[in-house]
């Protein structure tokens, strides 16, 4: 017996199977009504994105904040933009992350904001590894 829609549409978790991702690659969810990305990084993006001086950043957060230790490779944001709502597209821009069309905001392979109007980072989900290929969200 599984709930209803209505139901899992409140917030019921949601379990997604990451075995799938390649390496590169973003998938895109819906939890609560909202979009979820889910991006595969590769090496080269993890780096990208643990070189940046934190101080630097208009919201100051390491990527190793914003990743569950030991599944670097996994980054989970909200992908909703944090100026005004929009959805923003992966792998655009000039960080190879996140690109909003609407307003120019631009945030990085760990999803923080860079450039733009959007005053905070891409947020976070409440979500945990239940296994090596598999993440519950909520």
């Amino acid at each position: 017996m599984n709930p209803d829609a209505s139901t899992i549409a409140a917030g019921a978790p949601i379990e997604v199977d990451l075995s799938p991702v390649a390496e590169g690659q973003d998938i895109k969810v819906f939890w609560r009504g909202k979009p979820i990305y889910i991006s595969h990084r590769t090496k080269k993006q993890i780096d990208e994105a643990r070189a940046v001086n934190v101080a630097s950043l208009p919201d100051p957060q390491s990527d190793e904040a914003r990743v569950k230790s030991g599944h670097d490779q996994w980054l989970v944001v909200i992908g909703i933009c944090t100026h005004l709502g929009c959805i923003p597209i992966a792998h655009e821009g000039n960080y190879d992350g996140f690109f909003c069309p609407c307003h120019g905001s631009q945030y990085d392979t760990s999803g923080r904001i860079r450039q733009g109007p959007a005053p905070a980072n891409l947020a976070v989900p409440p979500y945990q590894f239940v296994s090596d290929t598999k993440i519950q969200i909520g």
